[in-house]
């Protein structure tokens, strides 16, 4: 019977031995040829539509969800001076081509020159915004392959590379300022990893989540 016993938790700490070897294994190559992050989203970028003088608002001939093109006549306004006497002023156009995402003005209302109407993405030049930690940066370079996966498609696998590793942690263009108190707690800075999709073939849409998996060998 004792045998039997010492049998059965032999075998019991073998698998055990073996199940950490295991799991040891998988994270030793996960970190040794990876750099992954779930601090990623879908992004592009944001155009504003703006007046170029200020009056009211008497025509705005999009909605959201609309496609347009560059230089379509998106709305007008009332000249509300008499120094303003071009046409053409009294018309804002689209900057770019693009979908229109977000919808601001509403007619009828006074805009300033300068003020957000509209806001236009281009779909066609959407990219991956990643958050890599400081201590990972070493291991980072342009060009390299990356594996995606969106949370709106999480079973449809995107592959893209590396376009550009940023310049400065995400903190240095906080609103807040750092702490000047006589306490300090570290904390591990993130910077932004923009990364272009080898190809997309479905609707992507702006701020959703994604998770991403860097080839760093």
């Amino acid at each position: 019977m004792a045998d039997k016993r010492k049998k059965l938790i032999s075998i019991i700490v073998g698998v055990m031995v073996v199940a950490l070897a295991s799991v040891g294994s998988y994270y030793w190559y996960k970190n040794a040829y990876y750099v992954s992050t779930e601090d990623a989203r879908v992004a592009g970028d944001l155009v504003s539509v703006s007046p170029q003088i200020s009056g009211k608002l008497l025509e705005l001939n999009i909605e959201e969800g609309d496609t347009v093109v560059k230089d379509q006549i998106l709305g007008r306004q009332g000249m509300s001076g008499p120094q303003e006497t071009n046409i053409d002023q009294s018309v804002f156009r689209a900057p770019i081509g693009g979908l229109i995402i977000k919808k601001q003005g509403t007619v009828g209302e006074y805009i300033s020159a300068g003020q957000t109407v509209a806001i236009i993405i281009d779909p066609e030049k959407l990219y991956i915004s990643a958050n890599i930690e400081e201590t990972k940066l070493t291991k980072i370079r342009e060009g390299q392959n990356v594996d995606i996966t969106i949370d709106q498609y999480s079973d449809k696998p995107f592959t893209g590379k590396i376009m550009h590793v940023g310049q400065a942690s995400n903190s240095t263009f906080a609103l807040l300022p750092s702490s000047t108190s006589g306490t300090f707690t570290k904390v591990i800075q993130k910077v932004p990893v923009k990364i272009e999709f080898d190809k997309s073939d479905v609707t992507l849409l702006p701020g959703t989540n994604a998770v991403v998996k860097i080839h760093i060998k």
